[in-house]
């Protein structure tokens, strides 16, 4: 109970008898100055005057309780002692030390909020085993921290600092554990600070699939949207395009997983929806702004197709008389295999109109990838065609040059022989087996073609067929030199 100190006009306390104004004592400085209800002035006046008398009466009329309060009132001004002494220095000590551990208590606290804010991010975007474990270990210093905490919360409680009979024993227990408290709220403030800096590794890579997290569903939308726009294009322009409709409406409900977000789904989830999103819309955007020009494209295939189809068959008529040439001038060695090069060459070209026909077709319905097949396969036969049409004219080109004037061609090819000789000999005092064997070889073989344009109808075929197969092994010995050079053999 806390002693209230009675006022002048309280009826339980009896009024001392005022001096008049002019007798009040002159105060002098340094002495405390005596007013009519000193203690020693009230035992004077009590011999004095007879209302002494009814004071002192009245007094002992008082209640027991007001009795012992009067006392409490004079020596502790209302609240407290006004001499604490060692009880007041330990009562000080254990606030200042009730103080520390709040603020300590504040600091973990603050440090733990914003460390579960980096746990939950972590959380929501990593499920790998480290991440997995920092959730655990955080859990686990969750716990450590909640125990630290009520030893704190409990030696707060413990102890009312602000009690008027505090005893220093009291005080000084506060001051103890509240300073313990402190020190362990304290130390696992390090624990966590050290947990904190051990988290920077996954904090950063959460924070940038965070970061990526939001452009990315944004360009899939756009994407999306740039999609079907193109497509509204293209079917403007009188292309169907089924195809890439029935892709692009294959995309809607990933789009709606998107917008429902990432707390649904997850963040790496999203990320790899909104990628793969973007990728396959941006495909059918692309192709869709593609479709007039892929159209007229096969437009001019088909036409240049068909004007290459109708020269060929011009030119498959020409190849008879060549074929009669050669018939007339040299030994069915050198035109046997051309025999039938004009019965080919006229099948090669109707297989490619009927294909040409087919392609038509196939655009005009707008089936764009096997109008494309088709006219790759028109173009292979005509290449064929056209291979199969020259090699007569060719051939005939040939035997006449031979015929003519063949140490051109032998001496063609001796050059490359010398050549390859010199370049196996370069550094070396003898050349490698390796390298000089085939070119033994070659020289060797030469000089039997040489001896087939010998006679009456030489077999000028064999001779340029021998020749070329002699150049091309030379050209392999070189090549392999060269290669062993180069890897410093």
């Amino acid at each position: 109970m806390t002693a209230t100190p009675s006022q002048p006009d309280s009826p339980m306390v009896p009024r001392a008898p005022r001096l008049p104004h002019h007798s009040h004592p002159r105060r002098t400085p340094g002495r405390p100055r005596r007013t009519p209800d000193h203690p020693r002035r009230a035992r004077a006046r009590t011999r004095r005057t007879p209302g002494a008398v009814r004071d002192v009466l009245t007094l002992v009329g008082l209640p027991l309780l007001a009795v012992l309060a009067l006392p409490a009132a004079f020596a502790q001004g209302g609240t407290r002692r006004w001499f604490g002494g060692r009880a007041e220095s330990q009562r000080a000590e254990a606030q200042a030390a009730k103080d520390d551990a709040a603020a300590a208590f504040y600091e973990l606290d603050t440090a733990q909020r914003d460390l579960r804010i980096s746990i939950e991010t972590i959380a929501a975007v990593d499920a790998s085993p480290a991440a997995r474990r920092a959730v655990t270990d955080f859990e686990a210093l969750g716990r450590r921290i909640d125990e630290v905490s009520h030893q704190y919360i409990d030696a707060v409680d413990a102890h009312d600092l602000d009690r008027d009979d505090l005893e220093a024993s009291a005080a000084a227990r506060a001051r103890t554990e509240l300073t313990a408290a402190k020190t362990e709220l304290g130390r696992v403030k390090q624990e966590l600070d050290r947990f904190a800096e051990g988290l920077g590794p996954l904090l950063g890579k959460a924070e940038t699939q965070l970061a990526r997290l939001a452009p990315a569903v944004e360009r899939a939308r756009q994407t999306l949207l740039a999609a079907s726009n193109a497509l509204d294009a293209a079917r403007e322009s009188g292309l169907v395009a089924d195809d890439l409709a029935a892709r692009l409406a294959a995309l809607g409900p990933e789009l709606t997983r998107l917008n429902q977000g990432a707390g649904q789904h997850g963040v790496p989830q999203t990320l790899e929806r909104a990628e793969r999103v973007t990728r396959e819309a941006g495909a059918v955007r692309a192709e869709a702004e593609r479709l007039p020009e892929r159209a007229a494209e096969i437009d001019r295939r088909l036409v240049s197709l068909r004007t290459r189809a109708q020269a060929l068959t011009t030119r498959t008529a020409q190849v008879e008389p060549v074929l009669s040439e050669l018939r007339r001038r040299f030994t069915a060695a050198c035109w046997q295999d051309l025999q039938h090069v004009p019965d080919q060459a006229a099948e090669s070209v109707r297989q490619a109109e009927g294909k040409l026909a087919e392609a038509r077709a196939a655009r005009d319905a707008q089936r764009w990838p096997d109008a494309t097949a088709l006219l790759s396969t028109v173009r292979a036969l005509l290449n064929a065609t056209d291979e199969a049409v020259s090699a007569a004219g060719d051939r005939l080109r040939q035997l006449n040059a031979v015929q003519k004037d063949p140490e051109q061609e032998i001496e063609r090819t001796r050059f490359a022989i010398r050549d390859a000789q010199r370049l196996a000999m370069a550094g070396r005092n003898t050349p490698d087996p390796a390298h000089a064997r085939p070119l033994d070889d070659a020289v060797a073989r030469l000089e039997r073609a040489i001896t087939t344009l010998e006679g009456r109808h030489p077999d000028y075929w064999h001779f340029l067929t021998e020749t070329e197969a002699v150049r091309q092994t030379v050209a392999g010995v070189v090549g392999r030199i060269r290669e062993e050079r180069g890897a410093g053999h």
